[in-house]
């Protein structure tokens, strides 16, 4: 009986001293959440009259949550020109939730929030609904993306008001990490 406990003891040991430690080989794939900052400027295409394009400029703050997934915050400053009238120029302020889908490079990206009008002729505000793609480097982002302005005045087809702005537009920005 000492003979089986003693041989099981050497067998432990020598299994324990010939094992190589695994701990060490572990990549670590902690990542470190951090905030980045873009710059960034559009042109749009406005689906309902009066407007003919959108053009704008925007900051995004986003924060890294790992490296597929991020939280942002934007807001800058757009303008809709509308032919033999006063343009509309809006503000938007929008939080989204952008994933990265493939090769950490093409994202998709939902935001929503609000648009307040600046200008003298129209005093609205509106819900501000923007998903949108894109493709993304360490430096440089381009998307398109929808937004949708349910409260925004527009044309129907036999030119009385209504309301709903939908557009299209194609965002480049320059993005940095703070």
């Amino acid at each position: 009986m000492k003979n089986t406990i003693k041989n099981i003891a050497i067998l432990a040991l020598l299994l324990v001293g010939s094992t190589k430690a695994m701990a060490q080989d572990i990549p670590n794939d902690s990542y470190e959440q951090k905030f980045k900052l873009g710059i960034g400027a559009s042109v749009g295409y406005p689906f309902d009259d009066p407007y003919d394009l959108n053009v704008g400029g925007d900051v995004r703050l986003q924060y890294d949550l790992s490296k597929q997934y991020s939280l942002t915050a934007t807001t800058g400053f757009n303008n809709l020109f509308i032919k033999d009238a006063h343009d509309l120029g809006y503000i938007p302020a929008k939080l989204g939730f952008k994933a990265f889908v493939l090769k950490d490079k093409f994202y998709l990206m939902g935001e929503a929030g609000a648009a307040f009008a600046v200008t003298n002729k129209f005093n609205d505000k509106s819900l501000l609904l923007s998903p949108s793609i894109g493709y993304a480097t360490k430096y440089i982002d381009i998307s398109v993306r929808y937004e949708y302005l349910p409260d925004f005045p527009t044309l129907d087809n036999n030119n009385n008001l209504d309301k709903g702005l939908g557009q299209v537009s194609l965002r480049l920005a320059y993005g940095f990490q703070l």
